[in-house]
């Protein structure tokens, strides 16, 4: 198979590089994992174009430039623990272990663990491991963590996720908002969680995400 380093390069220089995403660790990241061995067969051939990439029952993965902004907002440290829920097929856990010292993924469909486990493996990803478990339960037993990514769209982040996020740790998320949506990076200072504005982006909610209904009678 071709390498595909030509088209990794043309998605920094053109989706990347122009969102003022400059940092070196994500740059060399995003510019070393391939892209196409996390996405599905069918999704491969438009795996670098700036459009998110489709998965069967609705999920999504991020454009690239979404990616990285959020990856630049979240600040990632050499020793930092990470946290990714619902990871897809993990391309956002390739890139991030070649940043922090660890990620930990969770996903919610055992074809996919499996599919994300391999391909990490392919890979030679050594620095990161897939859960199998709800979305919203995140990974108490392996936390806390230094980073949270929640790759989707949420309404609400359920408090036994936002737990897991230890003092001084940075937590992502995609806030639906009507049809469009905003990214909030979360910032635990001092035991509380306060969230803040980064840039707009929309994605679908993710199970476990949504807002729980009111009746009114």
């Amino acid at each position: 198979m071709p390498s595909t380093q030509p088209l990794r390069t043309m998605m920094v220089d053109t989706q990347v590089r122009p969102s003022d995403v400059t940092k070196f660790p994500i740059i060399a990241a995003m510019l070393d994992v391939p892209r196409e061995a996390f996405v599905p067969a069918a999704a491969q051939p438009v795996a670098y174009m700036d459009a998110p990439v489709p998965f069967a029952d609705g999920r999504e993965m991020p454009d690239a430039r979404v990616f990285a902004k959020i990856l630049d907002a979240l600040d990632i440290d050499a020793a930092d623990q990470v946290l990714i829920v619902g990871g897809g097929l993990g391309y956002s856990t390739a890139v991030m272990a070649r940043m922090a010292d660890s990620v930990v993924m969770v996903e919610d469909q055992a074809q996919r663990v499996a599919d994300a486990e391999a391909a990490l493996a392919a890979q030679g990803v050594m620095n990161a491991a897939v859960i199998d478990a709800p979305l919203a339960e995140g990974a108490p037993k392996a936390g806390p963590f230094d980073v949270i990514l929640i790759e989707g769209g949420v309404e609400d982040v359920p408090e036994a996720l936002t737990d897991q996020l230890g003092e001084g740790g940075r937590m992502a998320a995609i806030f639906a908002k009507g049809t469009l949506g905003e990214v909030r990076v979360g910032h635990r200072i001092d035991g509380r969680l306060s969230w803040r504005y980064a840039f707009n982006a929309g994605a679908p909610v993710l199970p476990g995400f949504s807002r729980a209904k009111s009746f009114m009678l």
